[in-house]
């Protein structure tokens, strides 16, 4: 039966405890959650008013979800799709895929989180090609950790929820000023992570040089509950200010926030970076990451 899909701006709480459990079901089977982070806050918090939310089903089943974010007007919306195990190679994928063509036209940029090889192949049905892959690298927390001294002039301290936002935000955004996702972060995307069960600001380090801020560190903590793993660290952002790079700073700040999963009682720590982006990974493959897992975008071919 070819699935009916609906476009929806936003979902009703049925509609997304539907999403929630499509998700763990695809979680479970795949070892790999099909959404990024920005769509489950999506989700789970609305937003983003642009973005549209399309529901597939065969004889009223949720079968499939796609989330369409259209914000870079420069190099095409966005789209995160995945399809329910027990309905998989009936097509939906392709109906889905097709009305996110129609809805975007034509320019979607697919992520296919852990390479998986079903999303490689409705890829190809579509003629897209393979344009961006973004390396999750782990280390183990029980291998040594270097030792490190602060630069002179710079201290660290973490980060204090309802005053360090705006200096954070701008730090961020210099940082990461050709990131597509990170350095648009607004004021709201911050806040939505301040609510996450997981935020913890003694985890979030803020390095200054006198009174200005200059880098930081945020780290995560992923709890089995979610991820089906035991607990696992994460180095979720390190961004230094254009005006120190070179300083040696964002390696001192990222083994700070590796001590601190360390000392909560962590085996490991991930991380996520660009493949194209070789001077980082040489940091991290010198700080004792290897390469993990890998999430892939497709594109239509130009």
């Amino acid at each position: 039966m070819t699935a009916r899909v609906e476009i929806r701006e936003r979902l009703d709480d049925q509609e997304i405890d539907g999403v929630l459990g499509l998700v763990a079901a695809a979680t479970e089977t795949d070892g790999v959650r099909p959404l990024n982070e920005h769509v489950m806050l999506h989700l789970r918090y609305g937003g983003d008013a642009q973005a549209r939310s399309l529901l597939a089903y065969a004889d009223d089943a949720l079968v499939g979800y796609a989330h369409v974010d259209p914000t870079d007007e420069v190099e095409g919306p966005s789209v995160e799709l995945v399809i329910h195990p027990a309905h998989r190679r009936h097509g939906h994928g392709t109906r889905v895929l097709r009305t996110v063509m129609e809805l975007t036209g034509g320019r979607p940029r697919l992520w296919a989180h852990g390479d998986h090889a079903g999303a490689g192949a409705l890829a190809a049905a579509f003629g897209f090609d393979r344009v961006r892959s973004l390396w999750q690298m782990r280390r183990s927390l029980y291998a040594p950790l270097a030792p490190y001294t602060l630069p002179e002039g710079v201290s660290v301290r973490t980060f204090v929820a309802g005053r360090d936002e705006e200096a954070w935000l701008k730090v961020n955004a210099a940082a990461f000023a050709h990131h597509p996702e990170q350095g648009a972060w607004t004021m709201d995307d911050l806040l939505r992570r301040e609510q996450e069960p997981w935020f913890d600001p003694e985890g979030f380090f803020l390095a200054f040089r006198g009174d200005r801020l200059v880098g930081f560190h945020w780290t995560k903590i992923h709890g089995s509950s979610d991820h089906g793993h035991e607990p696992l660290g994460e180095v979720y952002v390190v961004g230094v200010d254009p005006s120190q790079q070179g300083t040696g700073l964002g390696k001192i700040l990222t083994l700070a926030g590796l001590s601190h999963l360390r000392s909560r009682g962590l085996a490991q720590a991930m991380l996520y970076v660009d493949e194209t982006n070789t001077a980082a990974i040489r940091l991290y493959e010198s700080l004792g990451f290897n390469r993990w897992d890998v999430d892939v975008m497709y594109a239509p071919a130009e």
